[in-house]
């Protein structure tokens, strides 16, 4: 038999999964939430059955199924120091999507795993005293701690929510975002909400935030280091060194993040890969320390995007992957979205559309449940990267996933297949083309320990076993 020489090991796990996941952003961009009630997430445009529909495409059995979930915590839920919190005028949209996506997985017997992630401070926290002020004002420390936790105690105790892990910004490594004297808040258009963190900033709020949610009794929640914008920066812009050679941060933090983003130019200060560097440092103190992708693109929807999801498993050896915001109302986002691949798009009539990102990540989801084992795979063939999850304690089956980015040839292989009882996988297809949408293509035998498939160009193919 000759083709590309896949080898899927079964026998081989390389580390625990917690799963994939999805991000609804509600408010991420407003300076003046009065003025203007920013809702990008779409929710709001949508009748019950259309909600409905969405979540049973996300959460539900035949769904994505997808594991984890990301909250994000704005800076509108307190105006003064002492004040009182104001957890839902600016989160109703989606504390309604992960409350229903909730009750959906657990009709199904299956549970969330949730973070939530300071998208930026109250303006009188910052240095600036503005919305998007580039420093914290040392004084208000505890008051940024304690705005974390009790956003935390909010949707655990009100919204019974399983939050187990506090990040504490989105890309707040990003100094160049802010003018060098910090006067000028610099929303832009376009920009997100951030508040710069230098590695120090990083230990000490991690530190800080990490007793007050034991002081809480919140003995359960880890506090994660925050989400640099890839995982390059991670690993060489000096917040990972700086954990690692902070016995007290190694000691608080719960979950290692970042933001999963690729860019190979190297021209470009943008420049980004799927680095390990900064998650093994952490690791030779910390062996069992799990690290997630919190947020990542959609690229294209396309073979390419699975494949920074490959590198992503297997370089930047994450154990959960959540992408960037998978339902997108694009009108809300100002000056448009720089990341603008979802699963779903609402449009202002209050329609939906399903995307082809939907599909393609379908893929992979489904193959790689809470509690699988990512296992060990080789390809001799750079443009056929393979995915591979054990059982493990899933409620799925042994599965893997085959790649062919090619847009031109289809590859034929020879998939030898080792560490599983199966003698016969049910496949799963979808094509760039669209003409393919999570396709049902037949079962394929396993001979002598090797399966015979030819990968169409421009597809994605996901194999289960028979049990």
């Amino acid at each position: 038999m000759k083709g590309v020489d896949v080898r899927v090991k079964f026998d081989h796990k390389i580390r625990d999964w917690d799963g994939f996941g999805f991000n609804y952003v509600e408010t991420a961009q407003t300076p003046d939430y009065k003025e203007f009630p920013q809702e990008y997430g779409g929710f709001s445009l949508l009748d019950e059955n259309e909600k409905s529909e969405i979540i049973d495409l996300i959460f539900g059995e035949d769904g994505l199924k997808v594991g984890l979930v990301k909250m994000f915590y704005d800076p509108f839920h307190q105006n003064e120091s002492g004040g009182t919190y104001d957890h839902e005028t600016t989160t109703k949209n989606m504390r309604e999507f992960v409350r229903k996506g909730l009750a959906e997985t657990r009709d199904r017997g299956a549970d969330l795993d949730i973070i939530t992630t300071l998208y930026g401070p109250p303006a009188y926290m910052t240095l600036q005293k503005v919305i998007r002020g580039r420093d914290l004002d040392p004084a208000h420390q505890e008051d940024l701690a304690d705005y974390l936790v009790s956003w935390v105690k909010f949707l655990r105790e009100q919204e019974g929510f399983p939050v187990n892990y506090v990040s504490l910004h989105n890309e707040g490594e990003d100094w160049d975002r802010w003018p060098w004297d910090g006067k000028d808040p610099n929303i832009g258009r376009g920009h997100d909400y951030n508040l710069y963190y230098t590695p120090e900033l990083v230990n000490e709020m991690m530190i800080l935030t990490n007793k007050k949610l034991k002081d809480a009794g919140l003995n359960d929640v880890g506090v994660t280091p925050g989400e640099t914008s890839n995982w390059y920066r991670f690993s060489y812009w000096g917040y990972a060194d700086a954990i690692a050679e902070n016995d007290a941060a190694v000691d608080a933090i719960g979950l290692i993040t970042s933001h999963g983003f690729f860019n190979g130019n190297y021209a470009t200060r943008w420049f980004s890969d799927h680095n390990c560097m900064g998650t093994e440092l952490i690791r030779e103190k910390r062996p069992a320390m799990h690290s997630w992708v919190t947020s990542t693109s959609w690229s294209k929807m396309d073979t390419k995007n699975i494949k920074e999801m490959h590198d992503n498993i297997y370089s930047a050896r994450v154990n959960g992957i959540i992408p960037w915001a998978g339902i997108q109302r694009p009108e809300q986002w100002v000056g448009g979205d720089p990341n603008p691949g979802s699963a779903f798009t609402v449009h202002e009539d209050g329609t939906y559309e399903i995307r082809r990102g939907y599909y393609f990540y379908k893929q992979i989801t489904r193959a790689g449940q809470p509690g699988a084992m990512v296992c060990r795979t080789t390809s001799n063939e750079t443009q056929l990267p393979v995915i591979a999850f054990g059982k493990g304690n899933s409620n799925g089956t042994d599965a893997f996933v085959v790649t062919n980015m090619s847009d031109r040839w289809n590859k034929p292989c020879v998939i030898t297949i080792t560490g599983t009882n199966a003698t016969e996988f049910k496949a799963f297809r979808t094509n760039e083309a669209e003409t393919e949408k999570y396709a049902e293509i037949g079962t394929f035998k396993v001979e002598d320990g090797k399966l015979v498939y030819e990968a169409p160009a421009g597809t994605v193919t996901t194999f289960f076993a028979n049990e």
